[in-house]
């Protein structure tokens, strides 16, 4: 009887259960693997590489084939660059047989690692595995980071255009499937099954990486020399509305990104909002103009204060009363004469062109942590607001929204919105171009022309910038000094000094807009900003080949 049992059973498993057993068997043996597909590669506007991607390996481990963790652990730790007692407890954790201990490993290192002595057994290690994968690389550092952002530890866009373009960017991983032997290793000989990657797009930014790189030291120069908290350059294409530079101080390294604080790992130039100050009386001056309220040349008595809504304004500069035109009002950056200008217009009327200028609403540039602006509802300002907001108080821009207002008067009244993407180049090496920049009339040509000259002003004699000055080429930009709305407290806090403009004045290529938040050392936009203006603008404009000016200035009336 027994015999029979004994029989009966060995038919039930090799005969009838056989198959099921060996598929048992088998998928203990089978392990499948994602195989990463290459990321894309981001480039500048000239196709030099910002970042790329480089061969590396994601060491593994099976806790049931590592008889002594910790021994393991103290021989990797150095090796794979993690922690000793995190390594020992990866490895320990028998609940799994398959556990990452690093990656991002550089294949040299692998293969140390693969070679290390077990001084158990005097062989090498056995548990510990390699996969393919890839690591992200900046070789530039710290240029453009701001812009570009960082991958997280497993290869995810965490940060600026890698996280915003992450879909392009990152491909399609391909898989892999084969049996393992006894003690985890690959049989070579029982086949498998593959599915290749896919690698993602290539992506070229409108960033040139030469100018790129002068405004970032530039910038980073003054906020150091002024002891600023921080400090943003922008650089445009006048007519395409393309970015050239976004500069942020302090930055941080993407090849390192743990290593800064969070705060400069984002970009300010389009999430940090502030009052703009006097660099916003150009909006102020233009709608003036194009709503007919007033001429360059309108004449405005100044007096030293004005009450309004019970506050006692006051322009930077102690005065007796000044008899003034409206390009005086602006070259002296008053703020009484502005307020003054804009009661014969009204402010529904300058709320209407503001929102027009962009202000309040997204740049488009579809960029991570971007800022909106502060812009309340015209009916909703309250009775400060009324008279602060046409000298650039009582709202809230970024500095990409504060060069795309000086783009637009340059443009002749066409506003162009900003954008950072050239292309991209897919898998199959076809190029795809992006939609044009959404385009709109804010100013008519005529005022545009007449406001580009009372900017002129601001850079001559008499304005608050006549020390802003590029040999050969003619300037038109705006000083802005404004009182820093700290949310720490809730008030008013250091100031926000800044520079906006753009060249040639007579053939306008490009804008630059400057801005450092909370200097200590000085705190006037010209002084401040302008050293960063200059240096930026003179290098775009030789870089980038354009003409000097070929017809001189023709100055404008200050006073009466």
């Amino acid at each position: 009887m027994v015999v029979a049992l004994l029989v009966g059973r060995l038919i039930q498993v090799q005969g009838l259960q056989g198959q099921t057993y060996a598929a048992v068997a088998q998928s203990e043996r089978l392990r499948t693997i994602d195989i990463p597909a290459t990321r894309g590669v981001i480039s500048d506007r000239d196709g030099e590489v910002l970042a790329r991607s480089v061969e590396a390996r994601t060491v593994t481990a099976d806790p049931h084939l590592i008889a002594d963790p910790a021994s393991y652990a103290h021989l990797l730790s150095a090796q794979l660059g993690v922690d000793e007692t995190t390594l020992a407890a990866r490895m320990a954790d028998r609940t799994k047989r398959y556990v990452v201990l690093a990656r991002g490993v550089d294949p040299m290192v692998w293969r140390q690692v693969a070679a290390t002595i077990d001084p158990g057994t005097g062989k090498p290690i056995s548990g510990v595995f390699a996969e393919a994968s890839s690591k992200r690389i900046y070789p530039a550092d710290t240029l453009a980071a701001n812009v570009l952002g960082f991958v997280n530890s497993t290869g995810i866009g965490s940060g600026g255009i890698e996280h915003e373009f992450d879909d392009i960017l990152a491909g399609v991983p391909g898989k892999q499937t084969y049996e393992r032997d006894s003690r985890g290793g690959r049989i070579a000989t029982a086949g498998g099954r593959i599915t290749e990657p896919i690698g993602g797009n290539d992506l070229q930014l409108t960033i040139d990486r030469d100018i790129q790189w002068v405004a970032q030291r530039a910038i980073a120069s003054q906020v150091r020399r002024t002891k600023a908290d921080s400090g943003t350059v922008i650089v445009q294409d006048v007519h395409t509305g393309e970015i050239l530079a976004m500069a942020t101080a302090p930055t941080f390294d993407p090849n390192n990104p743990g290593a800064a604080p969070a705060e400069d790992r984002g970009n300010r130039a389009v999430s940090q909002v502030y009052e703009p100050g006097s660099i916003g009386k150009a909006i102020t001056m233009s709608a003036l103009l194009d709503s007919g309220a007033a001429t360059p040349d309108t004449k405005i008595r100044v007096p030293g204060t004005l009450p309004r809504a019970g506050h006692v304004l006051h322009d930077d500069v102690n005065h007796g009363w000044e008899r003034l035109t409206l390009s005086g009002v602006l070259a002296k950056s008053s703020n009484i004469g502005t307020v003054l200008a804009t009661d014969t217009m009204g402010i529904s009327t300058l709320y209407k062109y503001m929102k027009a200028f962009g202000l309040g609403e997204q740049s488009g540039l579809s960029f991570p942590g971007e800022s909106r602006g502060i812009l309340a509802d015209v009916g909703d300002w309250s009775g400060t607001q009324k008279y602060t907001v046409p000298f650039g108080q009582g709202y809230a821009v970024n500095t990409v929204q504060a060069a795309s207002v000086y783009q637009t008067i340059a443009n002749g009244g066409v506003r162009v919105a900003p954008r950072l993407i050239e292309s991209w180049t897919d898998s199959t090496g076809l190029r795809h171009v992006p939609a044009a920049s959404e385009t709109s009339r804010v100013i008519s040509p005529a005022t545009a022309a007449a406001v580009t000259r009372m900017l002129e002003a601001v850079v001559h004699p008499g304005g608050t910038a006549w020390k802003v000055k590029v040999p050969g080429y003619r300037l038109a930009g705006k000083t802005g000094t404004a009182q820093f709305a700290d949310p720490k407290c809730g008030c008013y806090r250091g100031y926000t000094a800044s520079f906006a403009g753009f060249a040639p004045a007579d053939n306008p290529e490009i804008v630059v807009s400057v801005t450092l938040q909370r200097p200590v050392k000085g705190h006037f936009g010209g002084d401040l900003g302008g050293p960063v203006f200059m240096r930026t603008v003179t290098f775009a404009l030789q870089a980038l080949g354009i003409r000097p000016s070929g017809v001189p200035w023709s100055p404008v009336t200050l006073d009466w």
